[in-house]
């Protein structure tokens, strides 16, 4: 017997073996006049006008039995094609109560026996051959109708119902095909189909709501040999990853029963999505599959999630060149290595794309620019004129990017004035900045971290009034979520010598903060209760903080450290350095040495720990000692400014022909940082010693207000 099929042609509409919904097929049709419409099979063709009357009049028996005897059909393919009519006329209801009448389990047991007679393959076509692809036609056609009830259930609104229908479907061809459908033995219809079914089914449980059963039909659909193509494939990887990143349900790793040995197996949604993107990504390149950008917006989605953002760029260095400009690629590239830390690399992207024969004028390269060199004091001169050309490009009907442009400025102009060595060009930057945050906040009244912005530099002023307005608006904007602005709030208040304030602050901060994230808040806590002169409490705190950071430590897996959030957390050897300063302070050598001890196995060059070790050796009167360990910090970071002022402080000790030198390392180390009231106060004794009183008095008076309003940490340790 030959194939089964039903051509029907129609000035008004086609009706064929196409799929509706612009599902595509592969079957040729022969040329036919417009105005007839004919079902063709065996050999026989016959017009539908007949069948279609018996339909319409609800005979369907009657038309069944027209289509059996004048097509030589059994029951159930008869019923197939008057439910196909049925469906492509647009009569859902119809075609169900014809699809209602098939017996799958019948014809898939047809099948299973016509595989079971089917002998080894031979040179000519033998007669078990073709009764084996007559089968094949036959099924096809009582799947067909299967899928077409399932697709008359979606439209009708009964999703579960077609859910079930499109699962039997699968189902079938999974008894037929006991170890998977081969390439060789199914035709290109029953196989279009197939796919299909693979194809719908988890869509059908989405909208019915039943997340779990659609789970399992992706991983059916990915991991079961369906046979299907690469880009059927790849629809329903896309599919999935998409369900995993936004569906809001975490579910459960893939079952070992499925797992092959030794594989890598996605612990959450998150890694699962990430791998089937990344293997989405991986076909493009070897160009099995087409481009598709979404592909890589979900992508930059689930790497910016996880914090991996340097995977990002690694995929897009893999981007064959013509499917992104060039200059996109950069751009995003540039964000890729600005969030995972690789500043400088990120900047030379961006250098690049904002090249004069490139994207000169692009406003966002010149503000992800101008926030780089924002991050360094180096790089602040460059930042204000990327943020001045961003401003001049910036739309003057976009408010928010002028608004960035003057926030970035402000930041800019801000770090510029640290690194000024003139005390008039400092004030001016200064004044500038606050000018330009202030015009930003104009622009963007609603943006707390412009707020927050603006409450950090008044802070840096010592204008401690207005930077404690600013750290409390903060709070309400942001409802009290943000960590940082307790951090500022606190510091502010001890910056007044308000410790117990700040403490009560800290304490609330802690109350409102998870257990992984109160590492700052517990060493502010510690610092605070130093400063108190609670020594004791300062000790149990920090060994709190310890066993938080251990533990922490102990349950970080491969994706649990995020590099743009190391600024916000506290690392060890920060725990055992600031030990090591309270015992030194307490004059408890063997305690402050071996936290000292554990803090150099932890890192072994540090500016900070041989200045701890300086201070332990002037204390127990070894000053040779003390200076070579201040001169070794020093060499390690020629800028640290606590080992300029020991130095200078010591130096001042040695006779007058040392003052000059120490005069040189404190007005350097006030370039550096011109709030710190330690290298004002040293600078004074130089001054008295040689005489120049009034210049004397002046230091010891900047000492003096500065140490009032000097915080238990920098400001700019929040950023």
């Amino acid at each position: 017997m030959m194939d089964i099929a039903v051509f029907v042609c129609s000035s008004e509409r086609g009706l064929g073996l196409e799929m509706a919904e612009s599902e595509s097929s592969n079957l040729s049709q022969p040329e036919c006049d417009a105005s007839v419409r004919q079902f063709s099979a065996n050999g026989i063709s016959m017009q539908t006008s007949e069948v279609e009357a018996k339909l319409d009049e609800g005979n369907i028996q009657e038309a069944e039995s027209a289509l059996r005897d004048g097509l030589s059909l059994n029951f159930e393919e008869a019923r197939a094609l008057l439910g196909k009519l049925e469906y492509q006329r647009g009569n859902l209801e119809g075609a169900l109560r014809v699809f209602d009448g098939i017996d799958l389990e019948a014809t898939i047991q047809r099948v299973q026996h016509s595989l079971e007679d089917k002998p080894p393959s031979k040179k000519g076509r033998t007669r078990s051959e073709t009764s084996f692809a007559f089968s094949q036609h036959s099924t096809n056609l009582v799947l067909e109708a299967i899928y077409l009830k399932a697709k008359s259930l979606q439209k009708l609104g009964k999703l579960t119902e077609a859910a079930q229908e499109c699962k039997s479907v699968l189902d079938a061809v999974e008894k037929i095909f006991v170890g998977g459908i081969p390439d060789v033995l199914v035709d290109n219809k029953l196989q279009e189909t197939i796919s299909h079914a693979v194809e719908l089914l988890p869509e059908l449980w989405k909208k019915a709501g039943c997340y779990s059963e659609a789970m399992s039909a992706y991983r059916r659909a990915l991991l079961s040999q369906w046979n299907i193509d690469n880009e059927c494939c790849a629809r329903i990887q896309k599919a999935f990853a998409v369900f995993l990143l936004y569906s809001g349900v975490e579910f459960c790793a893939p079952r070992l029963s499925v797992q092959i040995e030794d594989s890598y197996v996605p612990r959450n949604n998150l890694e699962e999505a990430i791998l089937l993107l990344m293997i989405l990504m991986r076909k493009v390149y070897l160009g099995k599959i087409k481009w598709d950008p979404s592909v890589l917006d979900h992508l930059t989605c689930a790497i910016s999630l996880c914090g991996q953002t340097s995977v990002l760029a690694k995929q897009l260095e893999e981007v064959m060149p013509g499917l992104i400009h060039r200059t996109d690629r950069w751009k995003t590239m540039a964000l890729s290595f600005s969030g995972s830390g690789q500043k400088r690399s990120a900047l030379d992207l961006l250098k690049k794309s904002l090249n004069q024969h490139e994207a000169p004028n692009d406003v966002v390269s010149l503000l992800l620019a101008a926030k780089i060199c924002s991050e360094d004091v180096l790089l602040a001169a460059d930042g204000v004129k990327y943020a001045q050309r961003a401003i001049a490009n910036a739309n003057e009907s976009n408010a928010h990017l002028k608004g960035v442009g003057l926030r970035m400025l402000g930041l800019c102009l801000g770090k510029q004035a640290k690194a000024s060595s003139s005390d008039f060009e400092r004030s001016r930057l200064q004044s500038e900045a606050l000018k330009s945050l202030d015009s930003a906040v104009a622009l963007e009244c609603h943006n707390p971290d412009l707020i927050f912005e603006l409450g950090i530099l008044y802070a840096e002023h010592r204008n401690l009034d207005a930077a404690l307005r600013c750290a409390k608006q903060y709070l309400d904007r942001t409802g009290g979520s943000m960590i940082r602005g307790w951090r500022l709030l606190a510091l502010v208040l001890s910056a007044q010598q308000r410790f117990s304030e700040a403490e009560v602050v800290t304490d609330a901060a802690l109350d409102e903060t998870s257990k992984w994230d109160q590492g700052p808040l517990l060493r502010m806590k510690a610092k605070l209760k130093i400063s108190q002169s609670l020594h004791m409490d300062a000790v149990e705190t920090y060994r709190y903080l310890l066993a938080l950071v251990q533990a922490q430590k102990k349950s970080y897996g491969p994706l649990g450290s995020s590099p743009q959030m190391e600024h916000e957390k506290v690392d060890e050897y920060e725990v055992w350095h600031g030990l090591a300063n309270l015992y030194a302070g307490l004059s408890r050598w063997k305690d402050a040495e071996i936290c000292l001890g554990k803090a150099r196995a932890l890192k072994d060059y540090s500016a900070e720990t041989l200045h701890t070790e300086g201070i332990m050796h002037e204390k127990q009167g070894d000053a040779d000692k003390a200076l070579a360990a201040y001169i070794n910090a020093l060499l390690l970071e020629p800028k640290y400014v606590p080992a300029k002022i020991l130095i200078g402080s010591l130096l001042c000790k040695m006779g007058a022909k040392m003052l000059p030198v120490a005069r040189t390392l404190l007005s350097d180390a006030l370039r550096i940082e011109p709030t710190n009231y330690m290298a004002w106060y040293y600078l004074g004794r130089i001054h008295k010693d040689e005489g120049r009183i009034a210049d004397a008095i002046d230091c010891f008076q900047a000492a003096s207000m500065l140490k009032e309003s000097d915080p238990v940490e920098s400001f700019s340790a929040i950023l």
